[in-house]
């Protein structure tokens, strides 16, 4: 499909500066469906860099409109198994904003953010990426009627948390019932 590599840079030049020459949120949506599809192919991770679509990323995981803060965190999956990419992440703030999606109401939105979590755990990640918020979120998560979400947290749980932090949480949450954090008064 490329002939040149510059033909590849450009084309995704071409759609970064659509986004933000574009005034209508449909053609938004487009450009970051295609951002964020483009992020999944590693020879196109340099291009991204350079045209700081990670930070694009980053910056629609705080809007309103739900598709924006989908395809935002899709992109940024995508784009988090690369280290440098991860480490950029994590320097912009990337874990307390991906935190805030696993509110969110659309469940590939919260599936790509306990993936990204998990693919930005590094020594140095670690603690905050387990913290015990983030641990009691998924022991509820693992008890989700959604199959993908239930595994996807019982996979967090297992390979970002030590079974001590996974205990702990239990403890913490054995007796009380809650929604969304929110203790349910007891009967």
């Amino acid at each position: 499909m490329w002939k040149k590599e510059s033909d590849r840079f450009e084309f995704l030049q071409t759609l970064v500066t659509e986004f933000q020459d574009t005034d209508s949120d449909e053609a938004k949506e487009q450009v970051l469906a295609n951002l964020a599809n483009f992020a999944y192919d590693p020879k196109n991770v340099d291009f991204l860099k350079q045209l700081q679509v990670p930070d694009l990323f980053l910056d629609m995981l705080t809007e309103d409109n739900h598709n924006f803060v989908e395809f935002g965190m899709g992109g940024l999956c995508n784009l988090s198994t690369e280290p440098e990419c991860r480490d950029a992440i994590l320097q912009g703030g990337g874990v307390s904003l991906i935190t805030n999606c696993l509110s969110s109401p659309r469940e590939e939105t919260v599936l790509s953010a306990i993936a990204t979590l998990m693919n930005l755990v590094t020594p140095s990640s670690r603690q905050e990426i387990s913290q015990a918020g983030l641990v009691q979120c998924m022991l509820r998560f693992s008890l989700s009627e959604s199959p993908r979400l239930r595994n996807l947290a019982a996979v967090f749980l297992q390979d970002c948390c030590s079974q001590e932090q996974v205990s702990r949480a239990q403890q913490q949450t054995t007796g009380q019932q809650t929604v969304v954090g929110i203790p349910l008064p007891r009967d």
